[in-house]
């Protein structure tokens, strides 16, 4: 803004140079307060902040140790066709030896047919010493299991693409905030340095008793909130570098002094969407959609618990029998061994199958009203998002327009309080007005951004921003 246009008289040369002088402190506690600018650690693209925040978050970070957690797990269940190899070794004192009735009559013709005889069995001391294995050769649960673990580590992997989709969200919206409040320093200080100007004017007319202090007030209460709107763009400011740092893992938050690459902001890279939206991309959608997956496994794995095993089954070792504790007593030990086919059918498990199997129906169907349900609300937020956008384009060309007149209304009405042609609570209403304008304006452009993003996130084109 060039003050000469509208300052006239003996105080032209004095007001200039004091609106030149705080503009040049203004312009100078800037540059103080981002002397990174001049000194900049790092520069940022959207697509850097990203894959930094992807690579460095903690939580992040621990969502992938746990999906490798998950297919460690499912892994291990291919071993369940392995041999299962275990030995085994038991030494027993029986203080009281089992008794049982022997038909020595049906041996022995001097005896009745049914005489009988208590016959104890066995020795006081035993032991047992082998090796027993087992092979797995029919056994469909475990297959099932392997399905179900496999179904488990792809929700982990979207549980996992679906906290990394969120993080970038928010990191676009905080770097878009950044873009943003770096223009709304600017503009801030421009409005200082005119208030500054209308505050001087009407500070000579007081000073000359040709104005109110009323009105005088009212321009310095202009003045001191267009200050405080500096104050306050520079405090959000470092706010949000502060929580972009966060959000990209970095802890060392004196490393604020970075710069971002607005152009995107600047070319207003926004249009019109026609492309249909790729649901596909939508980890929670495809979350929804595996989880049905799941409870149909349930059901194949209940249907499982009735199928029948078959197993081959082996020892190989030997037992002592002794009436002395003696482990290696001579002529005590005798070889056993057998293998087997073993097959178990299961008849009663102490479930209702029946109420099982129709839970995880129920449960499927559930998922899938679910994910039509969430679509029919991205469909939805798409339709809002470009509706609301198209609104706030059409919006923002009239504010800027209207913020453009007003500005030229404020420098004529400064020439004119200048020349006692105006009165000075015209210029005071002009210069609130414009203020609330201005804020007006920023909000809908934050707010254009934010309806971009809601865009990108519900038709599943979020990761074009750091792929």
């Amino acid at each position: 803004m060039n003050a000469t246009y509208f300052i006239s008289g003996t105080n032209k040369k004095a007001i200039v140079k004091n609106s030149h002088l705080v503009y040049i402190i203004l312009l100078s506690i800037y540059l103080l307060l981002f002397s990174g600018k001049l000194i900049a650690q790092e520069t940022y693209t959207l697509s850097q902040a990203i894959n930094n925040g992807l690579a460095n978050k903690q939580n992040i970070s621990s969502g992938r140790v746990d999906l490798s957690i998950s297919k460690l797990q499912t892994q291990a269940l291919y071993r369940k066709y392995w041999p299962q190899v275990s030995a085994e070794y038991s030494y027993m004192y029986n203080p009281i030896l089992q008794t049982s009735i022997f038909p020595i009559g049906a041996f022995n013709p001097s005896y009745p047919p049914d005489a009988t005889q208590n016959i104890q069995f066995g020795t006081n001391w035993s032991q047992t010493a082998g090796l027993t294995a087992i092979q797995p050769l029919l056994d469909v649960s475990i297959n099932r299991n392997i399905d179900e673990a496999k179904l488990n580590e792809r929700i982990a992997a979207l549980s996992q693409a679906q906290n990394e989709y969120e993080l970038a969200n928010t990191i676009a919206e905080t770097y878009i905030d950044i873009c943003l409040q770096e223009s709304n320093i600017q503009v801030a200080i421009e409005d200082t340095t005119r208030t500054f100007v209308s505050y001087t004017l009407m500070k000579n007319k007081f000073d000359q008793q040709s104005l109110l202090k009323s009105d005088l007030n009212r321009s310095k209460v202009n003045h001191n909130n267009a200050l405080q709107k500096v104050r306050d763009a520079i405090t959000l400011l470092i706010e949000d570098k502060v929580y972009l740092l966060y959000l990209m893992g970095i802890s060392d938050i004196e490393k604020w002094n970075f710069e971002v690459d607005s152009s995107f902001i600047q070319n207003n890279l926004i249009g019109v969407f026609d492309s249909p939206p790729s649901f596909d991309q939508l980890p929670d959608l495809q979350e929804l959609e595996l989880q049905s997956q799941l409870s149909t496994f349930h059901s194949k794995l209940e249907k499982g618990k009735y199928v029948p095993t078959i197993s081959l089954k082996g020892f190989f070792g030997a037992n002592q029998y002794t009436n002395n504790f003696n482990p290696v007593e001579a002529n005590t030990w005798y070889g056993l061994s057998y293998v087997g086919l073993v097959a178990k059918f299961p008849l009663l498990i102490g479930e209702n199958k029946q109420n099982k199997l129709t839970e995880y129906s129920m449960q499927s169907q559930q998922y899938e009203l679910q994910k039509a349900d969430k679509t029919a609300e991205y469909q939805k937020d798409i339709y809002t998002a470009q509706l609301r956008m198209s609104n706030i384009q059409k919006q923002l060309k009239i504010q800027e327009e209207n913020i453009a007149l007003i500005r030229e209304t404020i420098e004529i009405v400064q020439e004119r309080v200048a020349k006692g042609q105006e009165t000075a609570s015209t210029l005071n209403l002009e210069e609130a007005d414009l203020q609330e304008m201005e804020a007006e304006y920023q909000s809908n452009r934050k707010e254009l951004w934010v309806y971009w993003l809601n865009y990108l996130n519900a038709s599943g084109k979020l990761n074009q921003l750091w792929q």
